[in-house]
């Protein structure tokens, strides 16, 4: 028993520290990635583009994605992604953010009510390790040491939290993914993969070299390209799979561990956020009925998730999980690496 535990402490500390590492190298992935994606875009334009059919045609539409695709990132990097002691959010107006469909009934206060949504308060409780409360789907980021709304993972584009007075004059500098722009990162990873497939099928005939960039830039781009396509094709499908079922990624771990808890018991696990997987892309990206036009999935313009993270649609009839009790709940890793080392 005490050489397990001994293990497992020595395990928690090697991940606290890769997290310190990774978060320290946070602005130097952002400047690789920003050139990365710079020169990807040069070498398409200066070496494919010039040769692709229809130029009316296909000129404006590779000009759109390559605009989605960096604003997307810039969005990604820049907005806060919500953090509990946050006041809700209203739309901004500027030409950067989408217009709303016109509201068949209600008045808006940070969540969006219709008739066809069942929206319950999220229940509320306090952070153990910053002590704010937190409403569910709230969870407590080790790297940036705030409570992040409807939290899915802490980007390695980070800094650690002892250099706050730099993230909070830098913002995009320490971010995690969550309600504010998680729907940004979703949008950049598939632009981000059609780009990747567009350079796999269309770079290859380019043999001759009569362009302004280097060859080998080509080369290593195109390479990297299929990587990425292959990588990051499976992570956005994993993202999307987990947003069609109505869970995070942090989410879509606990939900396994609710699962087994519940058939030990012979119940049934059931997600109450699960609306259907096309109900739930609907609010991911907040479409359709009250929601904005489908032309912002095209255009890469800021909008607001339909809640404010303090409220969350439902399947009718549940307030919370069922074959999950009061108590059963999981906790932050860092309560559970508490509990370990306390027991």
């Amino acid at each position: 028993m005490m050489c397990s535990r001994v293990v497992f402490r020595c395990f928690k500390t090697l991940e606290r520290l890769g997290d310190r590492l990774t978060g320290a190298a946070g602005p130097f992935f952002v400047a690789f990635a920003v050139i990365l994606i710079g020169l990807g875009i040069v070498c398409f334009f200066d070496v494919v583009m010039p040769s692709l059919p229809w130029p009316l045609i296909s000129g404006p539409l590779c000009v759109l994605i390559a605009l989605n695709l960096v604003m997307h990132y810039y969005y990604v990097v820049t907005v806060s992604p919500g953090f509990v002691e946050d006041p809700p959010r209203e739309p901004k107006d500027s030409v950067f953010w989408a217009s709303k469909r016109r509201q068949k009934e209600g008045k808006l206060t940070g969540v969006r009510w219709s008739n066809e949504l069942v929206i319950t308060r999220a229940t509320v409780t306090k952070c153990r390790k910053c002590g704010q409360s937190k409403p569910e789907r709230t969870h407590h980021c080790r790297i940036c040491n705030r409570c992040v709304l409807k939290y899915d993972h802490h980007c390695p584009c980070a800094y650690p939290s002892i250099a706050y007075d730099i993230a909070l004059r830098y913002p995009g500098v320490n971010q995690c993914v969550g309600l504010h722009n998680e729907r940004h990162f979703v949008m950049f990873m598939a632009y981000l993969v059609f780009s990747c497939f567009s350079l796999c099928i269309t770079g290859f005939p380019h043999l001759d070299w009569p362009h302004h960039v280097p060859q080998i830039a080509f080369v290593l781009e195109y390479i990297l390209a299929v990587v990425m396509f292959l990588a990051v094709g499976i992570m956005c499908s994993y993202h999307l799979w987990t947003i069609a079922h109505g869970e995070t990624t942090v989410e879509s771990h606990d939900h396994e561990v609710y699962r087994r808890i519940a058939k030990s018991r012979d119940e049934s696990f059931v997600n109450s956020y699960d609306l259907g997987k096309r109900r739930n892309l609907e609010l991911f990206f907040n479409i359709g009925q009250n929601g904005y036009p489908l032309y912002t999935l095209i255009l890469p313009l800021r909008i607001n998730p339909y809640t404010d993270g303090r409220s969350w649609a439902r399947r009718e009839g549940y307030e919370q999980h069922r074959g999950v009790r009061r108590g059963e709940e999981l906790t932050d890793e860092d309560d559970d690496d508490d509990q370990e080392e306390g027991a």
